[in-house]
């Protein structure tokens, strides 16, 4: 251990001068980048050499298999292969399936029951063409390369082999070649850095004292440097970024302590409220003197209040569930007017009970989204376009827009102002809070709307106009295009077929 410290600390000291700093990184990264040319010299580079010499002799075993099935008979494919592998210096193995008796009619080359096992032949029969590359009979010869291909309509499989020695002498020839140019590059990189060493000094001190500034807390100073080298004006750039972002999150971080100054307030002033309410009406129901029928309302009115309570905490714990968990999306095929149908059913009562048409007939369609969290979103926005209407209907419609599924809830109700309509998704921001409050809302369900779908990958859209309605809309992914593209997923991969002998 004590070994290596001494030799790490010899090569990376500690501290050391800017212009030794610069030496060892050029010669640090140039010599990385001579190691992944030689790299890719001896893994990508021979790779596609071969990938070439795959296509080549591909090329040619599909020329003579074209050039063997217009051969008349079996003399002629046998007597045209002969020639071809004599003059080609090739390995030359052609057969042909005969049909009616379900055998191979072998023509010229290794035609047995192993050489139908072979990768290449195997390939070739699922797919048309195939390749391997693996050492000849012996062990000192050079791997032979094989492609074969076996034609569907003439029932012909056709194998080339030929000795890749050729290809190897040229891929170390132009190893050889980038070694040499990149020890070259690295001895031309140690000599810039010298050069470029001597002129950083001036930009690099500016920058520290700038830097220095920063941390003392002057960010409103911006730093200048006069250099051309690229790093060190992006660097002051980035200084300049930091700083401007640091004055971005302070004034990000005052923000954030209002809001949560004024959640905090709003929470305990929406909790209050009713627990006042309910113990000033259990204190009056503790009254021996209170008439039966006032005892009554008082309890009414505290179970009220509770259930107030109850939905304050539950959409609280709701609205917490979606920002910190990732598992409560559960996304599934469905129908989506089936579940317009269910929220527009339990709703329809309230509906008719304030003189309100509520309309929500749409053709059936499918999409891909959590039936349950959609429950959620729907009854929110039809109750809330309920609760805001004296007068008119209320209209769940859906239609297809583009690739996706779009939703919109419509009402007639007295609208939204439109200083309004950028703070209503946030958390107990009410319109007219009188009017939410008495009927027992808690300020937190298009909060809890924008969550869901915002866990969705979507966003919930919002116009109106006051004293003529508003119109909430937002989309999902039908079910059909999830379905497409999978299934085109499962095309380009294929399928492969048996081989059969």
């Amino acid at each position: 251990m004590l070994r290596w410290r001494t030799i790490r600390n010899l090569f990376f000291p500690r501290r050391a001068s800017t212009q030794t700093w610069m030496m060892l990184t050029f010669a640090s990264f140039v010599g990385l980048a001579v190691v992944g040319v030689g790299l890719y010299s001896f893994l990508v580079l021979r790779g596609q050499v071969r990938d070439a010499a795959r296509e080549t002799l591909r090329e040619e075993v599909e020329r003579v298999a074209v050039l063997l099935e217009a051969a008349p008979d079996g003399a002629a494919v046998r007597a045209l292969a002969g020639e071809i592998a004599g003059v080609t210096q090739r390995e030359v193995a052609v057969a042909r399936l005969d049909t009616t008796e379900g055998v191979w009619r072998p023509f010229i080359g290794p035609i047995d029951q192993e050489f139908f096992r072979q990768p290449e032949v195997l390939a070739a029969r699922r797919t048309g063409v195939g390749y391997a590359e693996r050492q000849g009979e012996d062990p000192a010869a050079e791997s032979i390369l094989y492609a074969a291909s076996f034609r569907s309509d003439s029932k012909l499989i056709v194998r080339l082999g030929e000795p890749s020695t050729p290809l190897h002498r040229a891929v170390q020839k132009v190893q050889a070649t980038l070694i040499i140019g990149m020890a070259l590059a690295l001895v031309l990189a140690l000599l810039g850095a010298w050069i470029a060493a001597r002129q950083v000094n001036k930009p690099l001190m500016a920058i520290t004292e700038h830097a220095q500034r920063i941390n003392e807390g002057e960010l409103d100073r911006a730093i200048r440097v006069r250099t051309r080298s690229a790093e060190f004006q992006d660097l002051a750039l980035s200084l300049n970024k930091m700083a401007r972002r640091f004055r971005s999150d302070i004034h990000e971080l005052q923000r954030m302590h209002r809001v949560q100054n004024e959640f905090i307030g709003n929470v305990s002033h929406e909790v209050k409220n009713p627990i006042f309410a309910v113990f000033g009406y259990l204190e009056a129901l503790g009254s021996d003197s209170l008439p039966p029928e006032q005892r009554k309302r008082y309890a009414q009115k505290g179970l009220v209040n509770l259930q107030r309570l109850n939905n304050l905490f539950s959409d609280l714990i709701e609205i917490a569930r979606l920002e910190y968990r990732e598992d409560v999306i559960h996304p599934e095929i469905f129908d989506l007017q089936d579940l317009i149908d269910e929220a527009a059913e339990i709703l329809e009562p309230k509906a008719v009970e304030k003189g309100l048409e509520l309309i929500w007939d749409n053709p059936a369609l499918e999409v891909l989204a959590d039936r349950n969290r959609i429950r959620q979103v729907l009854t929110n926005l039809i109750d809330n376009a309920i609760a805001y209407s004296d007068e008119g209907s209320v209209r769940c419609r859906m239609r297809r827009h583009i690739d996706k599924a779009r939703i919109e809830v419509v009402d007639t109700g007295r609208g939204i102002p439109q200083e309004h309509i950028d703070r209503i998704f946030e958390r107990f921001y009410r319109v007219d809070a009188p009017r939410s409050r008495k009927m027992g809302g808690t300020g937190l369900g298009l909060s809890i709307v924008k969550q869901i779908l915002q866990a969705h990958g979507e966003t919930v859209h919002v116009e109106s106009t006051k004293g003529r309605g508003t119109r909430f809309w937002f989309e999902l992914p039908l079910a059909e295009n999830v379905e497409v593209t999978a299934k085109k997923g499962v095309e380009e991969i294929g399928t492969p077929q048996p081989a059969s002998l």
